[in-house]
């Protein structure tokens, strides 16, 4: 079991383990069909509760999880945002999800982008993917901020088989070169 209790900052954001107090935020993002659209769908509160605790078990039995993405001015929740990996996964991933409220300021990117250097330092992982519907133009856009390429059609475990999904990715090389730019 993992006790790290890592945060990271950026200029604008603290990324941090999800708590308690996130939770109304984070049913209330699964809520809502835009956020939801790509990630499963629309879920009830108490879905949206075991899959609050799903992100925080992780942490616990992982060591890794999705962060809670906390703009440092206010201190208000406005996403989920990391490293991910449930059994059956088509690989190490750092996914996100931002509330369409703080969409196209660049937050994803940037949570994304600490996320990265996150797993690559600290997990010692050596290629991380990001699994996209391939409609989803907005987080295309992101993985494409990133460095990221298409890898082709991918699949993921049930529930979510029948999401249609791309696989994009680079490896802890591309990656460094990328963010040395």
């Amino acid at each position: 079991m993992s006790q790290v209790r890592p945060e990271l900052t950026t200029s604008r954001l603290l990324l941090r383990r999800p708590r308690i107090e996130d939770f109304d935020a984070y049913a209330a993002y699964m809520a809502d069909e835009r956020s939801a659209r790509y990630v499963g769908g629309v879920q009830a509160r108490s879905v949206a509760w075991r899959g609050f605790l799903t992100l925080a078990g992780a942490w616990e039995i992982q060591g890794f999880s999705m962060f809670s993405v906390i703009l440092r001015e206010t201190g208000e929740w406005i996403g989920r945002v990391g490293p991910w990996m449930p059994d059956g996964w088509p690989g190490t991933e750092v996914g996100w999800g931002i509330v369409p409220r703080y969409w196209q300021q660049g937050f994803a990117t940037e949570a994304a982008a600490a996320s990265m250097d996150f797993a690559f330092d600290t997990l010692g992982w050596t290629d991380v993917i990001h699994a996209i519907h391939p409609e989803n133009v907005a987080s295309i856009g992101v993985a494409t901020k990133l460095g990221a390429e298409n890898r082709g059609a991918g699949r993921l475990p049930a529930p979510l088989e029948d999401l249609a999904v791309d696989i994009w990715g680079q490896t802890r090389e591309q990656w460094r070169s990328h963010s040395d730019d």
